[in-house]
C-alpha cells in the first residue's frame, strides 16, 4: 500500500459544501482510494459501486426524494464509477442542492463522459482531482534512494500500475495486458461505438514508436488510412482516457520558434511496452533516450498534478533545431528541463533561450540525480 499523494487535498475539501470528483484510468486506485478515505467515517459512509447495472439505474432518476432513499443518511457516500449513471451531471447537482449534509465523492474511469455531463450542471459546486498510476514521488516515500534507483529500470520497462510494480517480470507482463485489454482498451472502444478497433490499436503502436518525437496528424492519417480529422478525434479520446498525453511547443517570443507541432507522452511507460510487446532490459533497446524523456516528464506532470500546483507545460524548438525536452510555466516564471539517461553526456539551456528569457532555470536530469531533480 502507498500514500497517494492527492489524497491529503482531497480530504481538506470534505465538507466544504463542494461534491468532489476523481477521475483516472480504471486499475489506479481510484476505488482503494475512495475507501481509504471514507474508512474513517465507518458506519456513517457508503460506496456505491455503479459498475453494477442496479446501481447505475437507481442513481439515474431525478426526483430528489427517491435518491435519497436510495443514498440512505450517510455522512459520506462515494459513487464509484459515476459514468455508467445516466445524466449523471444533473444527478450530481440534485444530491448538492437538497442534501448539502451529505458529502458526495464520485469516481471516474475516464474525463470524456463524465466531465462532459458533470461540467455544465456543476459549475462551481464541483472540485476535480485526477489520479494516476503510482508516482516515482509516492514510491520513494517507502524505499531510500538508493533502493530507488535499482527500481528505475524496471518501471521504465513495466510502469507503475499499483497490480504492476514490483511484481515478478512475468506477473508485471501478464497484468499489463490484462489491464490494456480489460480495462483502458475497453474503454476507449465504448466511446462514441468506435468500431475500428484495428485501427485504434495501430495508432496506439505508432504513437509508442513516436514517444519523443514530433507527430503529424497527415503523417499517421496517412499509414492508417484514415483523415487528420479522425486520427484528431482518436487522439482526444486517448487523452481523455488517460492513455496518452500530449506537449505543445512554447513560442513568445522568437520569430524561428515552432508554434504548430506537439509531442504525444503516455501516462504509464508498461503500457506503452506492452503495445510494442517490448518488456526488453535497458541495455537491450534502442529507445532507451525515448523511455527516460517519457518517464521524466511523466513524472513531473503526476508529481504537478498531485501536488495541485497550477504549472503549463511545453517542449520548445527552433527551426535551426535547438530544442530544450520540457518548459514549464508558473507564476510568470520558467523553468527547463533536459532529460539524459546517460550521464557522460552534458547539456546547456541554448543561448537563443536565454536571452529571450531570462532568469531563467534550467536543469539535466539523469538518473543518477532524478530523485532530487524531478521533485
Amino acid at each position: 500500500m502507498y500514500e497517494r499523494l492527492i489524497k491529503k487535498h482531497i480530504e481538506s475539501w470534505m465538507f466544504k459544501g463542494k461534491t468532489l470528483i476523481i477521475y483516472g484510468a480504471r486499475q489506479v486506485g481510484k476505488t482503494t482510494l475512495a475507501e481509504e478515505i471514507i474508512a474513517p467515517y465507518g458506519t456513517q459512509a457508503r460506496y456505491i459501486d455503479c459498475d453494477l447495472a442496479s446501481n447505475a439505474q437507481a442513481l439515474s432518476v431525478q426526483e430528489p426524494n427517491l435518491l435519497k432513499e436510495f443514498i440512505g443518511n450517510y455522512k459520506v457516500v462515494v459513487i464509484d464509477e459515476a459514468q455508467r449513471v445516466k445524466n449523471i451531471g444533473v444527478n450530481l447537482k440534485i444530491l448538492h442542492k437538497y442534501f448539502p449534509e451529505t458529502q458526495i465523492i464520485a469516481t471516474g474511469s475516464s474525463s470524456f463522459d463524465l466531465a462532459n455531463e458533470v461540467n455544465e450542471p456543476m459549475t462551481g459546486r464541483a472540485v476535480e482531482f485526477l489520479l494516476q498510476p503510482l508516482s516515482v514521488e509516492e514510491i520513494s516515500k517507502q524505499y531510500d534512494p538508493l533502493a530507488m534507483q535499482s527500481r528505475v529500470e524496471s518501471i521504465m520497462r513495466f510502469g507503475t500500475y499499483p497490480a504492476v510494480f514490483d511484481k515478478p517480470e512475468e506477473v508485471a507482463s501478464s497484468e499489463l495486458i490484462t489491464i490494456s485489454q480489460n480495462y483502458l482498451y475497453k474503454d476507449i472502444l465504448s466511446f462514441e461505438k468506435i468500431k475500428k478497433s484495428a485501427i485504434v490499436f495501430k495508432l496506439l503502436q505508432l504513437l509508442a514508436l513516436q514517444v519523443g518525437q514530433e507527430v503529424s496528424l497527415n503523417e499517421i492519417g496517412q499509414k492508417l488510412q484514415i483523415s487528420h480529422l479522425t486520427v484528431e478525434k482518436y487522439l482526444d479520446i486517448l487523452e481523455k482516457t488517460f492513455v496518452v498525453f500530449t506537449l505543445r511547443a512554447f513560442k513568445r517570443n522568437l520569430r524561428d520558434e515552432i508554434g504548430k507541432p506537439f509531442k504525444v507522452y503516455f501516462w504509464d511507460l508498461g503500457i506503452r511496452n506492452s503495445l510494442i510487446n517490448n518488456f526488453n532490459q535497458m541495455d537491450l533497446r534502442n529507445d532507451v533516450g525515448a523511455l527516460w524523456e517519457n518517464f521524466c516528464i511523466s513524472e513531473k506532470l503526476k508529481s504537478n498534478g498531485n501536488n495541485r500546483q497550477l504549472v503549463n507545460s511545453y517542449f520548445w524548438r527552433t527551426n535551426d533545431q535547438k530544442e530544450i525536452d520540457l518548459v514549464q510555466e508558473s507564476g510568470g516564471n520558467l523553468s527547463t528541463y533536459e532529460f539524459k539517461w546517460n550521464e557522460k553526456k552534458t547539456a546547456k539551456l541554448p543561448t537563443k533561450f536565454a536571452e529571450a528569457y531570462p532568469n531563467t532555470t534550467f536543469k539535466v536530469v539523469n538518473r543518477d540525480n532524478f530523485l532530487s531533480e524531478l521533485f
